[in-house]
Parts: C-alpha cells; sequence; structure tokens
C-alpha cells in the first residue's frame, strides 16, 4: 500500500477523471438551431458593437474582444501576461478595494485580460456593470505595488514549472513546432521577466489595447436603443489608433517522422506529444471535416485513440487529440501521459491509429455516432449566452457567412467517410510528425530506440542537445556505506542525529477540486512508530499509524488492518532517519550517479526502492518506490528540498511526493524530541 497521503489523493483524482471521461448517451435526432442575429454598429473609433436582444431570463453579459495579430515580445516576453494581470487592479478614478467590492455588492462578475474583458450581471444592474468595464478596461491604474505583486506570483509560478514535466513538455512542443522567433513558440522564463519594468506594461496596453480591432458583444435582457446610447457614451471618447500588423513566416514542419526527446529524471510519467503544424480556416471547406476527423481519432471518449491506450491497454487515464483552426497558423496534437514502462509501446499504439485514420475509411455507424454526439453538444451551448456572443464574434473575425452556425448541423450531418480519409492525410502528417517526448531517459530510451524512428535531443528549453548520459560510475572507494555516512555527517553528525528520538512535522499541501488547502502532519518515534494524517480543514482525509501492535490506514471512517509486504515496509520507514539503519547494512551498492533536478545524485537500490544523494552536498534529494498494484507498476517519486537546522540538525521543510500528479508538502513547523506522545500512535 501507497503512503497514506499518496493513496488517498490518488484514488481521489481517479474518482474525478473517471467521472469526467464517462461516456455520454448517444443523442437522438438532429433539432433545428436558431441562432438570433446580432443588430450592430460602429464608433468612430472603429469599435464594433454587436447586441442580441433576448428577454428570457433577467440577465446580460458583455464581451469586449481585441481581435490583435499575435506579436513577439522577444527578450521581455512576460510583459503581456502581466499586462493581463494588472487590468482590472483598480482604475483611476476607483481603488481596486473599491471597485471590487461594487462589483461584490451587485453579484456581478467581470474580468479583464490584456485581450479585452467579460462581465455579467442581472439586467437590472447592467447599466453600472457597463460603466464599470468600460472604466477598468479603459483606465487602468498600473502601479508599481502592484506590477512588483504580480511579478513575483509569476515568477513563482515558473519555478514550479520547472519541475513539472507536462509544463516542460507544453513549452518544447511549443518551440519545435513554431521556433522560438514566432509568438506560437516564445515562452516566459526568469530571464524574461526580470527584463520586463512597469513601464513597459504601461507601453504594451498604449500600443495593443486600442479600438481599430475590438469588438463589443452584447447579449441579454437589454434595449438596443438605450444600450447603443449608453455605449456610445462610455466608448465614444476611446481614441481611435491602430495596432501594429507584425507577419511571421509560417514554420515548415519536420520531412520525417522523428522522435525529440527531453530528458526528465524526475519524470515518474512520459508525456507524450505527435505534433504537426498546419493551416486550417474555420471558412476552409475542409473545416467540418477535419473536427470531425479528429474526434474520430481523440476528440471523443469513443475516440481511436483512448479506446486503445485506456480501455484496451491501461495505459493512461485518457489519450486525446486536438486540431487547432484560426486566423493564424496552429498545430495538430494527439497527446498522453503514460507509465514509464510502457512509453515506447504507446508511442506504437499511436501511430498505429493515426496510420488507421488516414488509411481505412470510418465505419458509417462510428461516424453517424460522432455525429451525433457532436451536434448534442454545440445544441446544448447554444443556449449558454457566452456561446452566442462567441459565435456573432466568429463570424465578423473569421469572416464567415452569416448563416454559418444555422447551416452549422447540416454541414456536419454532410461530412461523408470519404472526407475523413481525405481531411485526415491533408492535416494529420504522419510523415512530417514530430513525436515529442518528456520523460525519464535512463528508463524509456532503450525501448524508443529499438523503434527504428530517428531520435534527436532536446534540453527542456528545447534547444537540441547531445544524447544525454542517464548514469554513470561512481568513483572507486565511493560505497553504500560512505553515502549514507555523509548524509548523516551532512546533517549534522552522527551524535546529533542518534539524540532525535523524536521528528515532528506539520505543513499544508493542495490537490486538484480541493476547497482550500490540506493540513499535513508527520509524527515519528525512533522507537518504530509513526503516525500520518492529512485533514481538509477541520475534516480527517486519513491518517496512517504503525505502532508496536502493527499498522493501519485509515481513510473515510474506513480502518485496514496491514499486513505482509504493506506491513514490513511501513515499519522500516518509521523512524525518524532512517539512514542510521540503512548505514549498517553490508548487502546494499551504489548504482551510479543519476540528474536528479539536474544536479548529480548518486543511486542506492534498496529491492524496489532507489535512494539519491547529492554528490556535493551529501543531502538525500530524492526517494524512489516502484510499487505493483493490480498487476501493474506505478512510480512513486519523493524529493526533499530547503533543507534548515533543527536543534543542530538538517531537515527538509519541503517534501514533493509525484505519483501522476504533485503533492507539494511546505512544512510550517518541524520539532525534534519536542510535540509527540505515545497516545499519536493509538
Amino acid at each position: 500500500m501507497k503512503k497514506i497521503h499518496t493513496v488517498l489523493i490518488l484514488l481521489f483524482l481517479t474518482g474525478i477523471m473517471q467521472a469526467q471521461d464517462r461516456p455520454q448517451p448517444k443523442p437522438g435526432n438532429s433539432p433545428v438551431v436558431n441562432i438570433k442575429k446580432p443588430q450592430t454598429f460602429v464608433l468612430a473609433n472603429g469599435m464594433k458593437v454587436l447586441i442580441v436582444e433576448n428577454h428570457k431570463l433577467p440577465r446580460v453579459s458583455f464581451n469586449l474582444s481585441l481581435d490583435n495579430a499575435p506579436f513577439i515580445e522577444g527578450n521581455k516576453k512576460g510583459v503581456d501576461e502581466l499586462t493581463s494581470s494588472l487590468i482590472g487592479n483598480g482604475t483611476k478614478k476607483t481603488t481596486k478595494e473599491a471597485f471590487n467590492e461594487e462589483i461584490d455588492f451587485y453579484g456581478a462578475q467581470i474580468n479583464f485580460n490584456s485581450q479585452g474583458a467579460y462581465a455579467s450581471s442581472l439586467s437590472k444592474y447592467s447599466g453600472r456593470i457597463l460603466e464599470l468595464l468600460a472604466e477598468g478596461a479603459l483606465q487602468p491604474n498600473f502601479t508599481q505595488t502592484e506590477f512588483d505583486k504580480e511579478k513575483a506570483k509569476l515568477s513563482e509560478g515558473l519555478k514550479t514549472d520547472e519541475k513539472s514535466v507536462p509544463a516542460i513538455a507544453n513549452r518544447v512542443v511549443d518551440v519545435l513546432a513554431f521556433g522560438k522567433n514566432h509568438p506560437a513558440g516564445e515562452y516566459i522564463s526568469e530571464e524574461t521577466l526580470k527584463n520586463v519594468t512597469l513601464p513597459d506594461v504601461q507601453a504594451n496596453y498604449a500600443t495593443y489595447f486600442v479600438p481599430e480591432n475590438a469588438y463589443l458583444v452584447i447579449i441579454g435582457d437589454v434595449k438596443f436603443k438605450e444600450t447603443k446610447a449608453a455605449v456610445e457614451k462610455l466608448f465614444g471618447g476611446w481614441k481611435k489608433q491602430t495596432a501594429p500588423k507584425n507577419t511571421y513566416p509560417d514554420p515548415e514542419n519536420v520531412s520525417k517522422l522523428q522522435i525529440d526527446f527531453v530528458d526528465v529524471p524526475n519524470a515518474v510519467q512520459s508525456e507524450i506529444s505527435l505534433v504537426n503544424t498546419l493551416n486550417l480556416k474555420m471558412s476552409d471547406p475542409d473545416f467540418f471535416s477535419a473536427v470531425i476527423a479528429n474526434q474520430i481519432l481523440g476528440g471523443d471518449f469513443n475516440s481511436y485513440l483512448n479506446m486503445n491506450l485506456r480501455e484496451q491497454h491501461a495505459w493512461t487515464y485518457g489519450a486525446s487529440s486536438n486540431i487547432g483552426s484560426g486566423k493564424y497558423i496552429t498545430k495538430f496534437r494527439a497527446s498522453s501521459a503514460v507509465r514509464n514502462a510502457v512509453t515506447d509501446s504507446a508511442v506504437v499504439e499511436f501511430v498505429k491509429e493515426i496510420k488507421r485514420i488516414r488509411t481505412e475509411k470510418v465505419a458509417d455507424d462510428v461516424l453517424k455516432n460522432v455525429k451525433a454526439g457532436y451536434i448534442g453538444r454545440f445544441v446544448m451551448q447554444v443556449e449558454k449566452p457566452q456561446t452566442v456572443a462567441r459565435y456573432a464574434l466568429n463570424i465578423e473575425t473569421e469572416k464567415l457567412p452569416a448563416d454559418f452556425y444555422e447551416k452549422y448541423i447540416q454541414t456536419i450531418n454532410n461530412v461523408t467517410p470519404d472526407d475523413i480519409y481525405r481531411v485526415a492525410n491533408k492535416y494529420f502528417l504522419l510523415d512530417h510528425m514530430r513525436i515529442v517526448i518528456a520523460g525519464k531517459g535512463s528508463e524509456v530510451l532503450a525501448g524508443l530506440e529499438k523503434l527504428q524512428i530517428p531520435i534527436y535531443y532536446f534540453d527542456k528549453y528545447g534547444n537540441p542537445i547531445d544524447k544525454p548520459v542517464s548514469k554513470k560510475e561512481a568513483p572507486a572507494g565511493v560505497t553504500a556505506q560512505t553515502v549514507f555516512q555523509n548524509y548523516i555527517k551532512a546533517i549534522g553528525g552522527e551524535k546529533a542525529v542518534s539524540t532525535a528520538k523524536t521528528l515532528f512535522m506539520t505543513g499544508t499541501t493542495t490537490i486538484p477540486q480541493a476547497p482550500s488547502p490540506l493540513s499535513f502532519t508527520s509524527k515519528l518515534d525512533s522507537q518504530g512508530k509513526m503516525m500520518v494524517s492529512l485533514n481538509l480543514g477541520s475534516m480527517p482525509l486519513m491518517k496512517q499509524v504503525v505502532n508496536a501492535n502493527g499498522a493501519y490506514v485509515e481513510q473515510q471512517g474506513q480502518r485496514k488492518n496491514l499486513e505482509g509486504d504493506d506491513l514490513a515496509e511501513m515499519k522500516a520507514s518509521a523512524t525518524p532517519f532512517e539512514e542510521l539503519r540503512l548505514s549498517k547494512r553490508t548487502d546494499l551498492k551504489v548504482e551510479g550517479i543519476e540528474s536528479i533536478n539536474g544536479q548529480e545524485s548518486y543511486a542506492i537500490k534498496d529491492g524496489k526502492t532507489v535512494y539519491y544523494y547529492d554528490v556535493k552536498s551529501g543531502l538525500k534529494v530524492a526517494k524512489l518506490k516502484v510499487k505493483e498494484q493490480s498487476g501493474q507498476s506505478t512510480t512513486q517519486t519523493t524529493y526533499f528540498n530547503d533543507y534548515k537546522e533543527v536543534k543542530g540538525i538538517k531537515v527538509p521543510f519541503n517534501i514533493i511526493q509525484n505519483a501522476g500528479f504533485e503533492l507539494d508538502i511546505k512544512m510550517s513547523d518541524i520539532k525534534i524530541n519536542e510535540g509527540v506522545s505515545e497516545a499519536d500512535f493509538k
């Protein structure tokens, strides 16, 4: 059994994923959809206004959108994101606090970003909400205090992303697909963020937040004449100005199918993405056929990819694909996260399914069901004001026929198996596709090399590198005993460590979907006792105890006593500093030197557990465990960071566990030889 705080979260997230992935009932016959056309007018400054009266509910929504061309930020990448963060944090007339209080008073919603704004409210407050939207968008107050705060938050997010395999994979996918000198390929780094100043944000706003390509879409319980007068009054003074129109050469796809590999030594799963760029506009005759082809391949739960990798092989929680469309170049991407052990096999299946849709015509019943499901979702979305606003905006910005959405269902129903075959060969460019994999090279490269697909190597920023050396020999004289002893010495010495009879740790962590942080508590006794618990507020989520009588796990009111290997493993870990015990063993050996988070570390294997100790500092940096569950192997990796001294002994104040998701525990207090009693282990 896994450690309690990993087990619970994993089960919790698994339930969420399964609920989200559950296939939906097949829709019936296609209904007729009528989408009301907007009344429009254009201000003298160029802003176009679209108003759709809908008096069914006493609500109204406002959507201000700037349809600017993408642009490169260069060595100041991050200025546009900071601009988005700062708009809405107060205006030149109203403080941030007063602005937000008024929004709350009206029970309204309002959001701003560098490409526009959105607001919704009851229609009786719509006049005031429109005033606040105009004030926030046109009179932002960019202060140094808010700038420093938002910049610090963005910087912290970048640090978190450096350890995130999905974040690394997403960055490299775009860098390789588009290139760093393309707006879709550049990324924010600590270096570019440091270059951004408050005047840069102000200049970015002044340059790009202009009315030339602005659209204000208003949907709901309003009257056209009154609303038109209000818009003219609030936005008529917005100074006429045009935004720069930069163009960039389209990136080229690779000349052959290839694997682009990024070594992420801390990865417990491989992030696999098959990618090629494409140009697909919504106005293209191929648009609907390409969208349905993608649904068949990886867009639906019952798609080729998901039924293969998830349902047939149980390698992943989900495999999917997405095809981009719009005015500018975009990409096709099929992706999934799979266990290290099946990375090469998953690549084979991805290629097989893409070949399948390019060489075999889709069955009539499959196509019929996919189209019915897609139409059903379209019909459900049409009822939402935000959807109507997006459709109205698309017709304007994508230069679509006025009846595009009225004919939407008919056009989808007209897609044939021949259409699917044709567009799959046109847009799913298997012979010119990158298979981008971010994973643990020491565990997956040997299998990938057997596929006879050319492999190229890149660092986590998309720069080409030589093949990574995943492991090298330890120097002569370095043994498991010397590594353990150096660790004990590094944290305070054997004398100090031996006097630590108890260790009490408390901190917090977060998980997806949880409404607030979880409190974490760990108590260890050198007599082989342990208690670990996680609580959501006052509600206990789980508890794990090891005492003289055995061990048990308690979660959601259910208790399970541990036996066999689970019991032995739990008892072995029930000690404040397990290296005191490990250093006395003569059967352990140093397996070699591996890279952990960019640092060389000695690897010592004990059965299905591997310990890692930094070559320079001697500190323990990671612990890896391979678990067998339901006939499948999973890897749980724990990282130890931020060592601080407590009563002469260094202990990690940050522990990160990764078992397919990340559990980042930050300690608020650690005590040695206090805070622990016999009652804790009952």
